[in-house]
This record gives structure tokens, sequence and C-alpha cells, in this order.
């Protein structure tokens, strides 16, 4: 067993080895994560044997679950932007509010798409939607821009299955209906801070066009015609706003109803889980039942299946077509699968290191909770490399042999969960591919792009971070 000081130092030189392969050498990080937990096993004195064997027994863990859930995850994200969900919920909710609340609407429609689409491919999907709003009124395109991509944004920090916070709950072994609750508690101001709120102040002091190249294209029919047409779930509603009835391909969009209620069944049924465990125990039937639905496999699983078969199959897909819509989902899902398994085996080197006992008692002396430690963390990663989904891993990484050394209750666990996931929400700047993202589909110079988007993410991740504080001030 390495000494306590030398334990710290190995430490703080993993976490500088990790962003110099990351930032310096471009390397991939799953392969930056595992030579990272090499170096800081051997630096430590762990045997090199008992060391290779540690990491395979970790990684395999970690990934028990939560490569199923991941998988699973992807596939039910990827069939519903297959079918337009993601067009569906902005053109309606864009449609139910006037020009005046219709920030809004789209910040609860940036919510409600983000809990299954990637928020890169849902900025490529929706801001484009938002240009003939902005050419109609007037108004800078980011008073619609920023409510909705701080609703993309909240979505991604605060709600399994994104990619984020489900993998930072795996690594930190949280209970992912504890996570949900609580996520929906502090996304909310989080929404309304960084997004509506922001989003009428920014757009007073940055006048922000419709990119010159797509006036007068057609682009973004959001809030403008009469809406008519049929989708699968009823009649296209022309509540003022007037949507799109069919893809660009010609296929009708889904019903609002219907995207809703997929996006919401394995929310609904993972806390139903959580709640019948805690209320009525596994020894009742009720209490078996739920817990089984309420296991995120199961709830992503039947999810998964319902969806193929109401968004696919029922719409005249081809199970050849669903089989590969399903493979192609699975690709970008095995780079998160391996990343966090990575993350996870660099999280058991350091609790068989001893990291956490030493950190939990200088925390203790400091008087530093277990969240702000890991908010602080995250957010040190992301400053410093740019992706949020490493600076969750990382965050999660550090703080779970600390949660462990502490014997940190579910809900304490749970709430360092969502505040590692703000950490690694807030502060994007250059270093951050949806930097540029923002930079491009909003038409704005790099200096624009930092006093809106970034200070979005900042809001967002930080009033994410004081709501995580305030329900932790009541939960123990």
């Amino acid at each position: 067993m390495a000494s306590s000081t030398w334990t710290l130092i190995a430490a703080a030189a993993a976490i500088a080895l990790l962003l110099l392969l990351v930032i310096t050498c471009k390397m991939q990080e799953f392969l930056a994560l595992l030579v990272t937990t090499l170096a800081f096993g051997l630096a430590v004195g762990t045997d090199p044997v008992e060391l290779i064997d540690l990491v395979v027994e970790e990684m395999g863990g970690s990934l028990g679950q939560l490569a199923l859930v991941i998988s699973l995850g992807a596939v039910f994200g990827t069939v519903l932007q297959q079918a337009g969900a993601a067009e569906r919920i902005a053109t309606t909710l864009a449609g139910k509010f006037s020009d005046r609340n219709i920030a809004w609407g789209l910040s609860a429609a940036g919510f409600l798409v983000s809990i299954s689409v990637y928020i890169d491919v849902a900025i490529v999907i929706l801001v484009p939607m938002l240009y003939g709003i902005a050419q109609r009124t007037g108004k800078s395109l980011l008073y619609y821009g920023i409510p909705l991509c701080a609703g993309l944004s909240c979505a991604y920090t605060f709600m399994p299955p994104s990619p984020g916070p489900l993998a930072a709950a795996g690594i930190m072994d949280a209970d992912l209906g504890l996570v949900i609750l609580f996520g929906v508690l502090c996304a909310v101001p989080a929404v309304i801070v960084g997004g509506p709120l922001f989003g009428r102040l920014i757009a007073r002091r940055i006048f922000v066009p419709v990119p010159a190249q797509l006036v007068g294209t057609g682009v973004g029919s959001v809030g403008a015609g009469t809406g008519s047409g049929t989708t699968d779930g009823g009649p296209a509603s022309g509540d003022g706003g007037g949507v799109a009835a069919e893809r660009p391909g010609g296929t009708a969009l889904p019903g609002f109803a219907s995207v809703v209620g997929a996006l919401l069944l394995p929310l609904t049924l993972i806390v139903l889980g959580t709640i019948g465990d805690k209320a009525l125990g596994e020894d009742s039937t009720w209490g078996t039942v739920l817990a089984f639905v309420g296991h995120p496999v199961i709830a992503l699983l039947l999810t998964c299946l319902y969806t193929l078969w109401f968004f696919g199959l029922r719409r005249g897909a081809t199970t050849a077509e669903l089989r590969e819509l399903a493979g192609s989902a699975l690709g970008p899902a095995g780079q998160i699968i391996l990343i966090t398994g990575a993350g996870g085996a660099f999280g058991g080197v350091l609790v068989e290191s001893g990291l956490g006992t030493v950190l939990a008692e200088s925390m203790k002396d400091a008087g530093i909770p277990l969240a702000v430690f890991g908010f602080l963390t995250s957010s040190v990663m992301r400053i410093c490399q740019g992706s949020g989904m490493i600076a969750m891993i990382t965050g999660a990484t550090f703080s779970a042999p600390l949660a462990h050394a502490m014997n940190a209750g579910s809900a304490q666990i749970a709430l360092t969960t969502l505040a590692i996931a703000c950490g690694g929400a807030a502060f994007s700047h250059v270093n951050d591919s949806g930097f540029w993202m923002a930079n491009r589909y909003f038409g704005m110079t790099v200096a624009d792009t930092l006093k809106s988007w970034t200070v979005m993410k900042t809001a967002v991740g930080c009033t994410g971070f004081a709501a995580v504080l305030v329900v932790g001030a009541f939960v123990g």
C-alpha cells in the first residue's frame, strides 16, 4: 500500500497524464483512460499481474448493466429520431405558444427531445427550424435558440438515458430512479434560468440574424403556415403555429402524444420500480412486479420493443430496415460503453489504492461535501479538455471511491451523480464540439458564441448544481 501523500500525488499525476493524452496527443478517450489506469496502478505499487486482473474484473463489473442500458437507449433514441420525433415535439410545442411566450415552449421541446436524441444531433435537426420564426418576428435568433439549447442541455445533464448522466450513474452505482426524480427537480430552475430568462437578456444585447446563406431558402417553417395534413397520431394541429405534417422524405410525422408517451415510458417505469422497491418491498407480489418492470434494463427493453413496433413496423418499415437501423445505433453506443467501462476500471484501481479513504479524511478536515467535490472535479476536466462525457466519467471515477469510503447513502450518491453531471455540462468553450456547432448554426462570431452559448451552458450547470445542494439539504 502506497503512502497517503504519494497516493494523492499519483492521483494528481494521473489526471495530468489523462489530459496530456487526450488534449496534446489526441489519443482516443478509451485508450487514454486505459493507459492512465495502468500507469496509476503501477505508480502506487500494485503488482503488475494483479493490476491487469483487477482492470479486467472492474471493466466487466462496471459494464454488466450499463452496457445493456446504453445499447437499448441508443436503439430507442435512433428509432424516435428516424421517425421524426424531434421535429414533432418542436413544431407542436412551438405552435401552442404565442410569439411572446414561445421561448418557454422551445425550452420544453429541447428538454423532451434530448432525453433520447444526442444533443449535437438535436442541434442539427432543430436549430434550422427556428430560422422561419426569427425571420418573421425580426427578433435575434438567440431569443429562440438559447431557450431551445438550454432545454437540450438540461436533459443531457439531468436525465438518463442521456449518455452523460447514465455513465456517471453507472460508475457511481447510483439508483437511476432517484437520479431521475432528483434530476427533474433540479432541471426545472436550470431550464428557466439558462433558457427563457437568459435568452431574453442576451437577445437584447446581441442581435443574431438568420445566417445569410439560408435566408429565402424556406428552411425553418416552425410557426408558419396552416399546419394542414395528418399524422399517425391524428390530425396535425394547426394551433396557431402551423406544423409541417411531413418530413422532407414525405413520411408523416408521428403524433405528439405518442412521442411524449414513448419518451416518458422508460422514465416512468424506472421511477415506479424505485418507489415499489422502497414502499412495498420485493417480498410483496406488486413490489416484485414493479421491481422487475422498473429495472433499467427491462424498462428500456420494453420501451425499445414498443418503439420498434409503434414507430417502425406500424408505420410501414420492414424488419430488415429496422435491423439495419438498430445496428447503426450500436456503433456510437459501443464507444460510450468502452469509455465508461475504462472509467469504471480506473475507479476500481483508485478504490484499491486507498485514495477514497485518503480523500475522505482530507475532505472531512476541510469540510468539503461529496457533491461539491464531484462538481469541482468534473468542472476542471470539462474546462481543460472540452468533452462533457469525459468530464462526467472522470468526475464519477474520482468520486466513486470517495463515496465508498464515506459510506454515502443512496440519496447522497444520486445527488452527487447530478452534481458531477452539472460540472460536465457547464463551462463549454472553444475546446468543445458543441461550442462550434452553436457557432455554425447560429452564424455567430467566436466572441458572441462565448457570450451566449458558453454563458448559457454555465448558467445551466451552476443553477442545476445550486438546486442539487438545496435538494440535498432536505433529503440529507
